[in-house]
């Protein structure tokens, strides 16, 4: 994760920590956190301030592939892994209550701090899964425009407001075009009395 703040949920897999004497934690390390556009990833911390829940993974200078599975389903959010070349999926991190939006991106980062690794990422595997909504649910899902976990408070942001539909932007434009025009007319009107006063003035 970069050091700019962006609304998202994330996943950081660091390598090592930052800090001299850091205990009770084991590198390589997954963790994962959600960001509503307030936060940032602290590095010099491992990202603990911000940080959802982990779990150890060592993988490195193994010679077989580990994987990793991300699994959102009705605002729950489970990471699994399959590092130790058995294809079996071991539980990393599950947290009820993670509210997504749609219409997001995926994609893959890094940066290097005082320990460096070679990691590969041989591919991404995105699959949507089918769950029956009732339309209560369907419609919370819908509304929702920044990510946030229950009972987790984030800073306050202004969510997005929701695009304007072709009828509303089509009355906003005439409706200004009117008030428009009828401002010039009236301006007109004024300034011909102004210059009709004028005349009387002077004869």
């Amino acid at each position: 994760m970069g050091k700019g703040r962006r609304t998202c949920m994330g996943m950081a897999w660091p390598s090592g920590t930052r800090r001299i004497g850091c205990s009770q934690r084991v590198f390589p390390y997954i963790s994962a956190m959600v960001n509503n556009g307030s936060l940032s990833y602290d590095h010099e911390r491992d990202g603990r301030p911000t940080e959802l829940g982990g779990c150890t993974a060592i993988v490195r200078n193994l010679h077989y592939d580990t994987f990793l599975v991300i699994r959102y389903v009705k605002r729950h959010l489970t990471i699994m892994m399959d590092i130790d070349g058995k294809h079996e999926w071991r539980d990393c991190i599950e947290v009820p209550g993670v509210r997504l939006p749609r219409g997001y991106y995926f994609g893959t980062s890094s940066i290097t701090g005082d320990l460096s690794d070679n990691h590969d990422v041989i591919s991404l595997k995105l699959f949507e899964l089918t769950v029956e909504r009732t339309p209560e649910e369907e419609k919370l899902h819908r509304d929702v425009f920044l990510p946030s976990v229950d009972n987790m408070k984030l800073p306050e942001m202004t969510a997005p407001l929701p695009p304007l539909s072709g009828l509303a932007l089509f009355l906003i434009v005439f409706f200004s075009l009117v008030f428009s025009v009828f401002a010039i007319v009236i301006g007109i009107i004024l300034y011909n009395k102004w210059q009709d006063q004028s005349r009387k003035r002077f004869y």
